[in-house]
């Protein structure tokens, strides 16, 4: 249930936010961390599983190469030093969903350390710490059976392991103050950052939705004047750009009312109900409490120097740099540029669409609109329908140069997500193209004058908006099929 709340404007006279980020990043690689077992979600349970990811005895593990990789060229994304020399280690702890019941991850000597990166928070630059990014493993799956389905109130519990050795990067910020009134979207806008960083790397799909990306939001308070450090709460596992800001927002005011009240906050996990508030999970364990040591089955990483600034040299635009650029050479209204930002995957759609010779309005037009609507409604994301930037353009370019209207072009998609073939196929087999032949358009125009004498009248008289329900009837007689503009020319001058 929902705690006592302090007005937000309340928390910010009294105290600073202190803010620390925990995000996971699910690699795309084929392969998992320590073995060969496949990655690709959605098969039979326990069917990609093998004695390595199950931890069975006498197996031993070997690090995915390109796992490495994407570890190095997130670290450089996120401007951190690389380490010339790393290591796993084991942290112990009761995982009912792995099977060895510890977690092979990094410790105290990650592959990248000592990091910044600069985001867009509302147009303005804001700079969060990079305390590390390191490799580890992931958990399998639980399902809980009976009650509710949480493992409250489940009857039993049923493990999953074929997620268990998926290749995770983890990526901690250091204490995040400053922001102030701007914390939480200062939280929104780094996750928002770090997903179209990894995407344009391409080393994950990153989709919160699905748990490409997951976040631990760490939130506490100091007076203000002070320096030392309130203690923290961490949410975990928060999966959407929208719940990471209201979780900092939330936690800034819950606990603002419990040290307001001489209460203490307690250092514990927190979990996010989507009713908008969060509940405790367990008290939150120190790093000793996982009693860590070296991993003895695996040998050090020592990356090649040559190789890295190679790595260095490939990286792609810095997604705060591209989306300077896409905006102010889009030219679109900030707000409409921001809506773009939110939603996982329309940029670079958006983008690539431009490309194929589109307008950057009527390219947003479509993705933002018709095809959002389509891709919420079919359950999926943006850059899984069935369709494709370029054919979006030519979509387009037949709406502008009058040969579609907006309703024919809809037809036109309706074809092409249902598999009919590319455009000028749909509107072939469909018989969708524009009727542009004045002698057709003045027939159906002449037809409908003839059928009512009395609002003709009216256009005489004056009062040309009666000229709408005119053109109605005419796009009615050609299902659709004309320009609407056209034929408000033809009924006016037909009215003369």
């Amino acid at each position: 249930m929902m705690n006592d709340l302090m007005d937000f404007d309340e928390v910010l006279a009294r105290f600073e936010p202190v803010i620390g980020l925990e995000v996971h990043v699910e690699l795309s690689t084929a392969s998992k961390m320590w073995c060969g077992c496949s990655t690709t979600a959605g098969a039979e349970p326990n069917t990609h599983v093998c004695p390595v990811c199950l931890g069975l005895p006498g197996s031993l593990p070997v690090v995915n190469q390109s796992a490495i990789e994407a570890a190095i060229r997130i670290g450089l994304m996120l401007n951190c030093s690389i380490a010339s020399w790393c290591r796993f280690a084991r942290k112990n702890y009761f995982y009912p969903d792995m099977t060895k019941d510890y977690q092979i991850s990094q410790y105290d000597e990650p592959i990248a350390f000592d990091g910044t990166v600069t985001i867009d928070v509302g147009g303005e630059p804001f700079t969060v710490p990079i305390e590390r990014a390191h490799m580890e493993e992931d958990a399998g799956k639980l399902t809980h059976i009976g009650g509710s389905g949480r493992i409250q109130d489940a009857d039993y519990s049923l493990a999953d392991y074929n997620r268990a050795g998926v290749p995770l990067i983890e990526i901690v910020t250091k204490p995040v103050t400053g922001a102030g009134a701007r914390a939480p979207e200062v939280a929104r806008a780094y996750m928002e950052f770090l997903r179209d960083a990894v995407k344009a790397l391409g080393v994950s799909d990153a989709r919160l939705e699905r748990g490409n990306m997951r976040c631990d939001v760490n939130v506490s308070l100091m007076p203000i004047g002070s320096e030392v450090l309130g203690t923290r709460s961490e949410t975990k596992n928060v999966n959407s750009l929208r719940t990471v800001e209201e979780s900092v927002r939330y936690e800034m005011r819950r606990q603002g009312a419990i040290l307001a009240a001489g209460g203490r906050v307690k250092q514990e996990t927190r979990h996010w109900n989507e009713a908008g508030y969060t509940t405790p999970g367990r008290s939150k364990e120190e790093a000793e409490d996982y009693r860590y040591f070296p991993e003895p089955d695996l040998v050090p990483v020592a990356p090649d120097a040559a190789w890295v600034e190679q790595l260095r040299e490939s990286l792609p635009e810095n997604p705060v740099s591209r989306r300077s650029r896409l905006r102010a050479a889009w030219g679109l209204a900030d707000r409409e540029f921001d809506d773009v930002v939110g939603v996982d995957g329309a940029l670079d759609l958006i983008d690539a669409t431009v490309a194929a010779g589109a307008s950057p309005a009527g390219a947003r037009k479509w993705w933002m609109g018709e095809l959002a609507r389509r891709a919420n409604e079919q359950g999926c994301g943006l850059d899984e329908l069935t369709i494709t930037p370029k054919q979006v353009a030519e979509i387009q370019d037949l709406v502008e140069t009058g040969a579609l209207t907006d309703r024919l072009a809809r037809e036109v998609f309706d074809g092409v997500l249902g598999g009919e073939g590319t455009p000028a196929q749909v509107i072939e087999a469909r018989g969708l193209a524009v009727v542009s032949d004045d002698g057709a358009l003045a027939e159906a125009v002449q037809a409908v004058l003839a059928a009512n004498p009395d609002i003709v009248a009216k256009i005489r008289d004056g009062k040309t908006a009666a000229a709408g329900a005119l053109i109605g009837q005419v796009m009615g007689r050609l299902q659709g099929k004309a320009d609407a503009a056209r034929v408000r020319e033809l009924i006016m001058e037909a009215c003369a």
